[in-house]
């Protein structure tokens, strides 16, 4: 099945539809939702076991790791970016039964991991940054994307701590 965008039922005004911050908690019901927060947690139990999972941060450190970077990436990228393209006949194809827009965001997004992490975690970020960006299409909205993205987060920075 492919996540064809759904347009609203009603357009928002000007700034809150290029960021795709569309109202409404439906995609808290998406089973695949659920299975994406899973699959997280998977991950964080994989890491933890391989010995894998970072150090410990200082507390305005986690706040930003966890709250404040996935929320300004999330509404740049999955947001505003893959919003605009998605909306073009280009990237609303898909491929691998992901939208083009999908693709492309996330390889820019994998590619600006390079700048600061090894080149293992970056390329790292790709499957997440496919699996965001799919609930941004499926749902038209971002908050999906943002939810998925501090939950990852937090989980691999966080589980430390326990």
């Amino acid at each position: 099945m492919e996540p064809t965008p759904t347009p609203p039922d009603h357009p928002l005004p000007g700034w809150r539809q290029d960021l795709g911050l569309r109202p409404g908690w439906g995609w808290l019901a998406d089973p695949r939702f659920g299975l994406a927060l899973l699959a997280g947690g998977a991950f964080w139990l994989l890491l933890a076991w391989r010995g894998a999972i970072g150090p410990l941060y200082g507390l305005a450190a986690l706040l930003s790791l966890v709250l404040l970077q996935p929320l300004v990436e999330e509404l740049l990228f999955r947001g505003l970016l893959q919003g605009k393209l998605v909306a073009l006949r280009w990237g609303r194809r898909c491929f691998a039964g992901l939208t083009r827009a999908n693709w492309t965001v996330s390889l820019l997004f994998t590619a600006l991991h390079f700048i600061s992490h090894p080149p293992l975690w970056a390329a790292g970020v790709l499957l997440p940054s496919l699996l965001y960006g799919y609930f941004r299409d499926r749902h038209d909205s971002v908050y999906p994307a943002i939810a998925l993205h501090v939950f990852y987060n937090a989980g691999y920075f966080l589980l430390p701590l326990f």
